[in-house]
């Protein structure tokens, strides 16, 4: 993974071909949130099913010293890749992307995915000083990354937090919100808008509209037409179900269009699923949805 992610011309391939299949109105950069990461030196693995694992968790403000920042060198095979697709999707949008800082800080202080991110918790109170140099160096490391995805061409960069439905909303303010605005403010005056999406954050959608994104992703479980009411004057982006492909297609286009009428609710929608697609999907129901959503 993290090879085929280093080498432009497979992210490019790699890219281009769910636009090629589906005709959607925007591709996105084929990358993983560990990318810069794994590019300033940490020693970590995308391992299969497991996902990322760093060899070596941080613990220590020592060890949130070692985290150097990102010199756009370290990701030049990233904007080549950037530079190639531009060309060849002549028009069409391509999103970048980058891990937030409370995600990335959850990989490198738990080792690896987790479900309750006991260990991730745990720093954040008992060492908020601690917390807070790690996640300034993440957002500092995830705006260079933004940086030169949207100076080599993307037309829109998005901002991931996986794990931050983790958190109540109080805590999301104290420990998460400032950082993640410094990489959205970071990126704002290069005009391209910003996209901030996480998984189970409905709680959370006010503060992170608050973090300074022009977009607001919403995954499967609140409604768009509530999440409008929360994050006014933003644009949504969701959120069907991506299990809900599985369904017959009657209940699969039902649905499809439930969430195209709860997005009018908002001064935009970019439709979606609420979060990836799953690995078993039938492509043949992804390309009807995509005809169904561009004739609706």
């Amino acid at each position: 993974m993290l090879q085929a992610c280093s080498t432009p011309d497979l992210v490019a391939e790699l890219t281009m071909q769910p636009v090629r299949r589906y005709g959607v109105d925007a591709a996105i950069l084929f990358s993983d949130i560990v990318v810069p990461l794994k590019a300033i030196g940490v020693d970590l693995d995308i391992v299969p099913g497991t996902g990322p694992v760093v060899a070596q968790p941080i613990k220590t403000m020592t060890d949130v010293e070692k985290l150097r920042a990102l010199d756009p060198s370290d990701v030049a095979f990233v904007g080549e890749a950037v530079r190639l697709l531009v060309a060849e999707l002549r028009g069409t949008p391509l999103i970048g992307f980058a891990g937030a800082p409370f995600t990335l800080a959850s990989y490198l202080v738990e080792g690896g995915p987790s479900r309750d991110h006991v260990k991730t918790k745990t720093l954040m109170y008992s060492r908020p000083d601690i917390w807070h140099a790690l996640l300034d160096r993440l957002a500092t490391i995830a705006t260079a990354f933004l940086r030169v995805q949207i100076e080599s061409g993307a037309s829109a960069v998005q901002l991931f937090d996986s794990w931050a439905g983790a958190l109540s909303a109080s805590d999301y303010r104290q420990f998460v919100l400032p950082h993640s605005t410094k990489v959205l403010v970071g990126v704002g005056g290069l005009g391209v808008p910003r996209i901030h999406f996480g998984v189970g954050t409905g709680e959370l959608l006010e503060s992170m509209a608050e973090a300074g994104a022009d977009v607001v992703g919403v995954d499967w479980r609140v409604p768009l037409d509530a999440a409008a009411l929360r994050v006014p004057g933003r644009v949504v982006q969701g959120n069907l179900d991506p299990a809900v492909v599985f369904a017959p297609w009657e209940v699969v286009s039902g649905s499809a269009l439930e969430v195209i009428e709860r997005g009018r609710a908002a001064p935009g929608h970019v439709f979606n699923l609420g979060h990836g697609v799953l690995p078993a999907t039938d492509p043949g129901v992804l390309s009807r949805l995509v005809e169904l959503v561009h004739d609706s």
